[in-house]
């Protein structure tokens, strides 16, 4: 069977040279007699793999040496509570976080188990059709940190621009645009994103954290586990890390610098984007859900106004070989995710689709 156009938010569509590349190392990786599925996370060949993904991730975004890059387990869910346990239960307690869609709403509801999760800014009220005013946010005095999700999967919504913290360092989960464009690191205390977007299969977390927001210890009320300092002491080994996964985002690192590094993505992704929403915006059928100055350039969020249709187009589209097009299932609709490695070629033959469905269901 010919390999389909995926559109799904996650498990995503990754690199074809990438699963090239990792089908003629499944059996045997470098010389070792063995897959890296088999080998063992202390061996010097993956000590390698992982060392080699750091410095490779390190050089795309341009990380300053003052930041940790940690490979963790769990699901990105897990920071929602990994977060506030590491940046703020041993300090005031208090964080301020700004409300824009699913994953930052759950967020905020998870950290509020662990400490005073306070909402700042929400677009709760319009149902996460647009951001919020964040131009003068009501910062609390004491908070350890302010907290976004700076693309929401679900609802298709960007910050285009960063809001002003007023000096509290900026936690940002960036899990569904990681690496889809330039980002100055400086700019945040702590980036988490899960790699099953835009950088690897399920099953890695990676954070990237200052180090003085590492905390010193333990404590109290922390798993060992859920400790960022455990896993920074360890380089990320100190227990069995998802091995292939983490060569997966290895492989993945290599081809995004081949392609020109993340100033060359961003403009196929910008392009991508344009061509979708242009086609979108022209249709007398097709409707965006996001406000067009809020629009994600990863997730593309639109609807017919009519449910069924919606239905039909997806189940038409998977047919077509254009699969998991259908929205999230707490909002419905539909959903393109036109992730790095979507190739033009597949947006474009979304659109063809989306102009003969328009011309049949008239």
């Amino acid at each position: 069977m010919p390999r389909v156009y995926n559109f799904s938010a996650g498990p995503a569509i990754l690199p074809e040279p990438v699963l090239a590349q990792a089908a003629a190392d499944m059996m045997d990786y470098q010389g070792c007699g063995m897959s890296v599925m088999e080998m063992s996370h202390r061996s010097p060949a993956f000590q390698g793999i992982i060392d080699t993904a750091e410095a490779d991730l390190r050089d795309l975004m341009g990380i300053p040496e003052n930041y940790d890059v940690l490979f963790l387990q769990g699901g990105d869910s897990l920071q929602f509570a990994a977060v506030p346990m590491n940046l703020a239960l041993a300090k005031h307690g208090v964080a301020d976080y700004i409300v824009t869609g699913q994953w930052s709403k759950k967020a905020q509801q998870e950290a509020a188990r662990f400490i005073d999760a306070r909402i700042v800014a929400t677009g709760a009220e319009d149902n996460f059709s647009h951001l919020p005013d964040c131009s003068d946010l009501p910062l609390s005095e004491d908070a350890d940190y302010v907290y976004l999700c700076q693309n929401e999967t679900v609802h298709g919504l960007r910050f285009a621009q960063l809001p002003d913290t007023k000096g509290k360092v900026l936690v940002s989960d960036q899990s569904s645009m990681f690496l889809s464009e330039p980002v100055d690191v400086s700019q945040f205390g702590l980036i988490h994103a899960g790699v099953q977007k835009n950088v690897g299969p399920a099953g890695v977390q990676i954070v990237i954290v200052r180090h003085d927001l590492v905390p010193e210890g333990d404590i109290d009320g922390v798993p060992v586990m859920m400790n960022y300092k455990t896993h920074v002491d360890k380089k990320s080994l100190y227990n069995t890390p998802p091995c292939w996964n983490i060569y997966m985002c290895g492989l993945v690192f290599k081809h995004l610098k081949e392609l020109g590094g993340l100033e060359a993505v961003q403009k196929m992704n910008q392009e991508k984007a344009q061509l979708l929403y242009d086609a979108i915006d022209e249709s007398a059928l097709f409707k965006g859900v996001a406000a067009k100055e809020d629009r994600s350039m990863m997730n593309v969020c639109f609807v017919t106004g009519d449910a069924d249709l919606d239905a039909k187009f997806a189940k038409e589209a998977t047919a077509a070989g254009l699969t998991n097009l259908k929205g999230h299932r707490s909002v419905g609709g539909l959903r393109a995710s036109i992730y790095n490695a979507m190739p033009r070629k597949g947006v474009e033959a979304l659109i063809a689709f989306m102009k003969d469905f328009e011309v049949q269901n008239r």
